[in-house]
C-alpha cells in the first residue's frame, strides 16, 4: 500500500537520523522539512494524503524529534550542519531529484539545498517557511534578534520563554479560527522532547545561528530569479511569526509563484489539512507533470 507510511532510522555522517517514508520508491520524491519545535510528527497525517503519487520523505533535523540530540561537543548545531545531514540522507537514500515542502527552519534547510545544488530542485512548497524580510512579524523577531545581537542574561529570557509549553501551545494555536481542531497531543508531544536533558543550550545555538539565514536570503532571491523554480506558497495568513507579506513577497522574484493564504496560523496542518493537501496535488500535479 503506497499510503502506508514506515518509520526508519539510518546512519549519517555517524549520526542517527529517523524519517518517515512512504509511496512508491520510483516515484516522483517529495521532501518535508520541518521547523522548530516539531519534527516530522507535523506530517504524520500529510504524508498518507500525498503517497499515492510521490515518494514522500520526512526527516527528523539532528536534535530533534526521534534524531540523534548530540552534544554542542559532538555536533555544531548550525542550519549548515543541520544541511549537511539532511543532505547527506538523500544520497545516502538515492535521491537526485526532488521537490520540497518547507516550514518555519526547514526553510533554511531547504534553501540551501537548493543553493548548493539548483538542479535537484523540481519544485518548493513554502508554508509559513520565510525566505524575506516582509516575513518577520515584529514583536515576535525583537526578542530574538536582541539575543543573536548580544547573548546574554538581559536577553536570554526572551528566547528561553519560547522553549516553555506556554510558547509552544501558543505556536500551535494562534490564528486558528477554531482551536478544537487542534489535537493537544501536538504541543505535549514537541514540548516532551524540547525538555530532554541538555536541548535548552541546543536550541539556544541555534538561534544564535538564526542570522545566516537571513545574510542568506539575497542569495537565495538570485536563486529564485536566475531559476524560476515553480513555487507554491500556502501559508497560514494569522501567523504571528511569519506573517503574510512573507508569503506575497515570493512573487518579486517568482512572478508565477502560486499563493494562497489560509486562515490558520503557523502550523496550518493542523487545521487545514485537507486544503493544504489539495493545493500541493493540484501544483505538483502540474508543475511536475
Amino acid at each position: 500500500m503506497t499510503g502506508t507510511v514506515h518509520h526508519r532510522t539510518v546512519t549519517v555522517n555517524g549520526l542517527d537520523v529517523f524519517y518517515r517514508e512512504a509511496g512508491d520508491p520510483q516515484a516522483p520524491v517529495l521532501v518535508l522539512l520541518h521547523g522548530f519545535p516539531t519534527s516530522s510528527h507535523m506530517f504524520r497525517d500529510l504524508i498518507p494524503a500525498l503517497a499515492d503519487r510521490y515518494r514522500v520523505i520526512a526527516p527528523d533535523h539532528i536534535g530533534f524529534g526521534q534524531s540523534a540530540m548530540p552534544g554542542l561537543d559532538a555536533f555544531p548545531y548550525t542550519f549548515d550542519a543541520l544541511t549537511d545531514v539532511t543532505a547527506g540522507l538523500l544520497d545516502q537514500l538515492g535521491v537526485d531529484r526532488f521537490a520540497m515542502y518547507v516550514q518555519d527552519y526547514g526553510a533554511p534547510i531547504g534553501w540551501r539545498l537548493a543553493l548548493r545544488s539548483p538542479q535537484r530542485v523540481t519544485a518548493i512548497i513554502t508554508q509559513n517557511g520565510n525566505a524575506y524580510t516582509d516575513g518577520f512579524v515584529k514583536p515576535f523577531w525583537d526578542g530574538v534578534f536582541a539575543y543573536t545581537d548580544a547573548p546574554g542574561p538581559q536577553t536570554e529570557p526572551a528566547v528561553r520563554f519560547a522553549l516553555t509549553e506556554e510558547a509552544t501551545r501558543w505556536q500551535y494555536l494562534n490564528g486558528v479560527a477554531d482551536p478544537t481542531l487542534v489535537s493537544p497531543d501536538t504541543w505535549v508531544h514537541d514540548q516532551a522532547l524540547l525538555d530532554r536533558p541538555g536541548n535548552d543550550v541546543i536550541q539556544l545555538k541555534l538561534f544564535r545561528d538564526y542570522p545566516t539565514n537571513v545574510e542568506l536570503y539575497p542569495e537565495v532571491h538570485a536563486y529564485f530569479r536566475d531559476s524560476q523554480v515553480p513555487l507554491l506558497a500556502v501559508w497560514g495568513a494569522n501567523d504571528e511569526i511569519f506573517g503574510p507579506d512573507g508569503a506575497r513577497a515570493f512573487q518579486r522574484d517568482l512572478p508565477d509563484a502560486e499563493i494562497h493564504l489560509v486562515d490558520s496560523g503557523h502550523f496550518a496542518l493542523e487545521s487545514h489539512l485537507d486544503a493544504v493537501a489539495q493545493y500541493i496535488r493540484a501544483f505538483l500535479g502540474r508543475v511536475l507533470a
